[in-house]
């Protein structure tokens, strides 16, 4: 985590400093925006929301053991608090200047990731390759926003070598800044899909503020992104970088990729698949410039790769790892030690066991058609199951189209994919009324109270059965895998 004295902070992110005694200045030992988890040492970043002011709370961190806060100018001085303070015009602005300042002063090889769909996982794959050689950190939780990625930042320690960021957004100009802090050496890009269409208007709306993660990247940077996606491409082109502004590398399934996953197998606890590439090992800034520069090379079937997730999805996200991982000089022997080794981030296809012994597939962190459609594609490819159930809520932010985007998933329903569908929110309702027409009668059912969708799903699952439970985060369907890991006994 950040070490420094208050007078190295001021610098860094353009405070003055206020209420030092003379020969007394403290250092700070971490960051935090949080009055309730502040601990001793560290710096109080107080942020003012829409909800509250944590100017409010000075006093809280500063009894848990705050010994300096940043604190806005137009602000009154707080009386009791007894901190040293760093005055600046907007506490914000300032922890992302102190971020930057922060990151530049020991200069890790720094790996920027977003995405539609998968830049967890993605984030999470990439890491776990990269530490078998270097002293990696990265984003954890959900740290990927324009507060959290700057205490991701914070919170590295100065021996750290690279440093995987995850970028999220929910419209134009986020994504930029986000960039523009983290200065990545490497960009990564994991698809388009449709979430946050109701604030960016189109998919290729996505994909140019998906593509503003290039605004911060360093001269002679590298680009890694989905080649499958022709939006990217197009819009890549669209910006006319300079011939030697950032190298590029493609990964996908498509032969016009250069990186790419052949012979996948999944089955409900991993993917394996083999590597055929046209990217050769180096470092950031090696790649040519033009998107389709490499597809020329002579293309060579590389190791076999496998990850501890199932699904073709996270195949292709695995590439984006190796990718990375090649780029940065290591070994396909440690990738794929690293990869089998992935420690992944919760409610992404978590394997959960049922209390009567049935599989739970927790898939509830998230949702966007593209990936409840990737999902489902997993459950019909599992063998070994008396009976599949699909548990899907509401895909949240898609904008005015969203009731024909939930319409559209029952209507690609088909039998043997599943045999029955749970659905709910009253979003989902589309969805069960589409795939009703599809499937069986009774094996669609559309539930408005999450307490009456679990006493019914209950009461169908058996010991032998696959159960998928996958909706956006607002939710909350992780309650249902709850109840299934808990048993019968849970609902009284």
């Amino acid at each position: 985590m950040i070490r420094a004295t208050l007078s190295e902070v001021a610098a860094w992110c353009g405070a003055e400093l206020h209420g030092i005694q003379a020969g007394a200045e403290p250092e700070i030992a971490g960051v935090s925006t949080d009055s309730r988890s502040i601990g001793t040492g560290q710096l109080f970043v107080p942020i003012a929301g829409d909800r509250f002011d944590g100017h409010d709370y000075i006093e809280t961190a500063a009894s848990a053991g705050a010994v300096a806060a940043l604190w806005q100018r137009e602000r009154a001085l707080p009386a009791a608090a007894g901190l040293p303070l760093l005055l600046v015009d907007d506490t914000l602005v300032a922890l992302q200047r102190l971020a930057e300042s922060y990151l530049a002063s020991w200069k890790p090889k720094v790996v920027g990731v977003t995405g539609s769909n998968g830049k967890t996982t993605t984030k999470d794959l990439i890491f776990s390759a990269l530490s078998t050689v270097y002293r990696t950190a990265k984003t954890e939780g959900n740290y990927n926003n324009h507060i959290g990625l700057p205490l991701t930042i914070l919170r590295a320690d100065r021996d750290t070598e690279v440093l995987v960021l995850e970028m999220g957004m929910s419209g134009f100009g986020e994504i930029s800044l986000l960039s523009r802090i983290a200065k990545p050496d490497v960009a990564v890009i994991t698809n388009i899909g449709e979430s946050h269409l109701e604030h960016l208007g189109s998919r290729r709306g996505i994909a140019q503020a998906k593509l503003e993660v290039v605004e911060g990247l360093k001269d002679g940077g590298t680009l890694i992104y989905n080649g499958d996606e022709p939006l990217l491409r197009e819009e890549l082109a669209a910006l006319a970088l300079p011939s030697n502004a950032i190298g590029t590398i493609t990964f996908g399934e498509s032969e016009a990729c250069d990186l790419r996953a052949l012979d996948i197998a999944t089955d409900a606890e991993r993917a394996t698949f083999a590597a055929s590439s046209r990217v050769s090992a180096g470092s950031p800034g090696d790649g040519d410039s033009a998107p389709n520069s490499r597809a020329q090379a002579a293309e060579t079937q590389g190791s076999r790769f496998a990850v501890p997730i199932p699904g073709r999805h996270n195949a292709v996200n695995a590439l984006a790892a190796i990718a990375v991982a090649r780029l940065l000089g290591v070994a396909d022997a440690d990738i794929a030690r690293g990869l089998a080794e992935a420690k992944l981030t919760g409610m992404r296809i978590e394997r959960v066991q049922a209390k009567n012994g049935a599989l739970v597939l927790n898939d509830a962190y998230n949702a966007s058609p593209a990936s409840v459609r990737a999902a489902i594609s997993l459950v019909a490819q599992l063998e070994g199951y008396r009976r599949k159930w699909l548990v899907l809520g509401d895909m949240l932010e898609l904008g005015p189209e969203e009731a024909e985007y939930h319409a559209s998933i029952g209507r690609e329903l088909s039998q043997g994919q599943a045999d029955g569908l749970l659905a709910y929110g009253p979003l989902s309702a589309h969805t069960a009324e589409a795939a009703s027409r599809a499937l069986p009668a009774g094996s669609v059912r559309h539930f408005a109270d999450k307490n009456e969708l679990a006493e019914a799903l209950m009461a169908l699952v058996e010991p032998d059965d696959l159960v998928l439970v996958k909706a956006s985060r607002g939710m909350r369907l992780e309650e249902i895998v709850r109840r299934l890991a808990a048993g019968k006994e849970e609902l009284r």
